[in-house]
């Protein structure tokens, strides 16, 4: 192995799939082997029957869909504040200077640390898991997006000055389209935050939804419905991941080269 050497994308599947099998063998062999009690840990075969009564008897696709929309949901809306807001920030320097103190202090404040005061602002709806999912991943955003503009490369925007552009030209012709395949990065990379805030938002004050299902499953110490749930939450942020990734393959071409 050479450091920084790609591998071949027949490879890198094999490689990935590899880990999984093991992963699993080895949670099969401290279960069936008695070397973990299943009432802590429940064993693959025990997970999947536990997971198929969920979804069979317990109707927990509703759960599912449910917590899909609040993550997208809440996510669009950080997302619709956000790219402006970060755009801004690091194309004029007094918008920065004037925003980024606060965004950098309030990036660092817990998204579970406000939902005591969302509960009391926005009720148990589905306005309080989206606002939770909208301050997690806001500030993110905002900040990431304006030091990826911040550093749009000097020499295209002197080149436009000098082809004659105006300032707001600058904005929508180069910084916009040399940072749009970063900024769509950026997203995809705090959409997998967004489902670690949603699920706080479902242990507290829900009754619907994939957390609402594991904190009660863990009254009962039903482990193999807490891992089942873990699981999904797993496979539908791996598969938002690759079609994003697809998507801004098709979207920007020209950033792969």
């Amino acid at each position: 192995m050479r450091p920084l050497h790609p591998v071949s994308p027949s490879l890198r599947s094999v490689l990935g799939i590899s880990f999984f099998v093991l992963f699993v063998a080895f949670w099969a062999w401290i279960t069936f082997g008695g070397h973990v009690n299943r009432i802590f840990l429940a064993d693959p075969l025990s997970m999947l029957r536990d997971g198929w009564r969920l979804l069979v008897e317990d109707r927990f696709w509703l759960d599912i869909l449910i917590t899909i929309w609040r993550v997208f949901g809440g996510f669009v809306l950080a997302s619709v504040v956000a790219v402006p807001l970060g755009i801004a920030m690091g194309a004029w320097k007094p918008v920065e200077a004037f925003l980024e103190p606060f965004v950098s202090f309030a990036r660092y404040l817990p998204a579970s640390a406000f939902i005591p005061l969302l509960i009391l602002w926005a009720g148990i709806g589905e306005l309080e898991k989206l606002l939770v999912i909208f301050v997690g991943s806001v500030f993110q955003i905002i900040l990431i997006i304006a030091v990826k503009v911040g550093a749009t490369r000097r020499d295209l925007v002197e080149a436009a000055y000098t082809l004659g552009s105006t300032n707001n030209g600058i904005v929508r012709r180069v910084i916009m389209p040399a940072n749009a395949p970063e900024i769509a990065e950026t997203l995809r990379l705090v959409l997998g935050w967004a489902w670690t805030y949603v699920i706080v938002a479902e242990l507290i004050g829900s009754s619907s939804g994939i957390g609402y299902m594991i904190i009660n499953s863990q009254s009962r110490l039903a482990t193999g419905q807490i891992i089942f749930g873990i699981i999904i939450i797993g496979l539908i942020g791996l598969l938002s991941d690759f079609a994003f990734k697809a998507f801004n393959r098709w979207l920007f071409p020209w950033s792969l080269a």
